[in-house]
């Protein structure tokens, strides 16, 4: 049998709704929306764990956090045992190439890809100059990464300060092409495109940027759950300040608080220029795929386009991950079979529950490979789905936890042991909590013991000795400032030193 090529597209803080196929009125993907066409779109695609390195390795292994070890964002913690994804289609006769991020301990570890290409975002203090850099290096910028002075995880802009060609998207995309020109013609090809954007820092190019300045970005929407001051258009808070409601779950405080877009102005600018960092990937997609077309390979290679999780963007007064909303959670899904093997499939829609875990055995099962045991995951083309959906984030007073089934999501905070009931049909937006709704106890009670028995370690703390849940205090103190202006980079020339 011939088995077809594989491009597996990843991107970084992508929500599902950023297409223009999703029905985004600002956004502009038309490469993403034509595979949309060409494919199937998944839209019910969840981050089981919607942070960077548990994320990646649920998708490069098949593995849920439980099973991987890593619900908590484990910077040093070494790659599973089991089999990845790229030793799976290696040992199966096929040339595995990665170009991007990876984001696994050590930096260097291939993870059973034949070669990496690396762009992590700048981390030299970690003991590894990636090869972006030394490209970089090799253009006359040395060590001038991040001189625009963006931080890597806040949410304010400039343009990129470098020439366009040295912007980390394009060099990700150029880097990804000559890997396939440079491709053993009698092997079929795994290859690994992971873009480090939108991910912070907000740094797009001028031409993007200028796209989107007669854009007015849509405004977040608020749920009637959500302290009032943290809605910059009511006009009831102050930019800026802190709000201590002890209702509120001490988790969902601490994410508002850390946070400071607080008004339209800024909100409108970061706005525009996370939909410039997605069209400048979507467009260096295109130039990927050109580069498949004229090597006769396009016709005959798998494209998946996805993300490890989204971001919230504002939508409820919170910015970044790590939380159970759609914004947060639900991930972009795209999946195109080649042209031999469409099976119907072109511009379909499939509402089915899926996670990450589910694209290493979806993309081994449609080439004819054995799926490994230690995969958790499901395959999207198969005729077996889930019902239900598990995601599980930190531990401790910063966990929180959900669980999806069929229109109904239930999330958990430990501190302050609340919980929210959500009607995703009726509700997309999460903005009314249906946890008090008469209606709904029978619901709340079945997705409450779903979620006990996903309950493994510290988990157990939050019920008391009748099995009632009692979670963690509300009254937990504020983190401290970050005077390391959240991951803030500096020069690296010459580079750091480790720690």
């Amino acid at each position: 049998m011939n088995r077809p090529n594989v491009l597996l597209i990843t991107t970084d803080h992508w929500p599902a709704t950023f297409l223009g196929s999703a029905g985004h009125r600002s956004i502009q993907t038309p490469t993403l929306d034509e595979l949309a066409r060409q494919g199937t779109r998944f839209t019910n695609a969840y981050s089981e764990c919607p942070i960077c390195i548990p994320a990646r390795r649920t998708l490069l292994t098949g593995m849920t956090p439980r099973s991987h070890g890593d619900r908590t964002f484990q910077t040093t913690l070494e790659m599973p045992t089991a089999p990845t994804l790229a030793q799976s289609f290696r040992e199966a006769g096929y040339q595995s190439y990665a170009v991007g991020k990876l984001h696994v301990h050590p930096q260097r570890n291939r993870i059973g890809f034949d070669d990496v290409l690396l762009a992590e975002e700048g981390r030299p203090h970690d003991g590894v100059i990636d090869d972006y850099d030394l490209y970089l290096g090799d253009e006359g910028f040395v060590g001038q990464q991040f001189e625009h002075g963006m931080s890597n995880n806040q949410y304010f802009t400039r343009t990129w300060h470098l020439p366009e060609r040295c912007h980390v998207t394009n060099w990700t995309a150029r880097s990804m092409s000559r890997m396939i020109r440079r491709r053993d013609p009698t092997r079929p090809g795994f290859w690994y495109l992971s873009f480090t954007h939108p991910h912070p820092p907000l740094v797009p190019l001028q031409h993007y940027w200028d796209i989107y300045q007669q854009v007015n970005p849509s405004m977040p929407e608020y749920g009637e759950w959500a302290p009032a001051d943290w809605n910059f258009q009511s006009g009831e808070g102050t930019p800026g300040t802190i709000h201590r409601d002890s209702s509120v779950p001490w988790l969902l405080r601490t994410v508002h608080d850390k946070w400071r877009i607080r008004t339209a102005a800024e909100y409108n600018a970061a706005m525009r220029a996370v939909f410039a960092l997605c069209t400048h990937i979507d467009h260096q997609i295109r130039f990927v795929l050109g580069t498949l077309r004229e090597e006769g390979l396009l016709d005959d290679t798998i494209i998946l386009f996805t993300a490890d999780h989204g971001d919230m963007f504002g939508q409820h007064g919170l910015w970044g991950k790590r939380l159970f909303y759609e914004g947060s959670a639900n991930v972009p899904m795209l999946l195109v079979s080649p042209v031999s093997r469409t099976d119907g499939a072109c511009e379909s829609v499939d509402s089915r529950l899926v996670g990450l875990q589910d694209v290493m055995p979806t993309l081994l099962e449609m080439c004819g490979i054995d799926v490994p045991d230690s995969c958790d995951g499901l395959s999207m083309r198969s005729s077996q789905e889930r019902n239900v959906l598990y995601g599980e984030c930190n531990e401790g007073v910063t966990a929180t936890r959900m669980i999806r089934r069929d229109q109904f999501k239930l999330i958990y905070y430990a501190a302050g042991n609340v919980f929210q009931l959500f009607d995703l049909d009726a509700d997309p937006n999460e903005t009314v909590d249906l946890s008090r709704s008469a209606s709904h106890a029978d619901m709340l009670a079945d997705l409450k013991k779903r979620l006990r028995e996903q309950f493994y370690g510290n988990d157990s703390e939050w019920l008391d000795a009748r099995g009632e849940w009692v979670g963690l205090s509300n009254d937990q103190p504020p983190p401290p400032t970050d005077r390391g202006l959240f991951l803030q980079r500096g020069t690296h020339w010459p580079p750091p030193f480790p720690g």
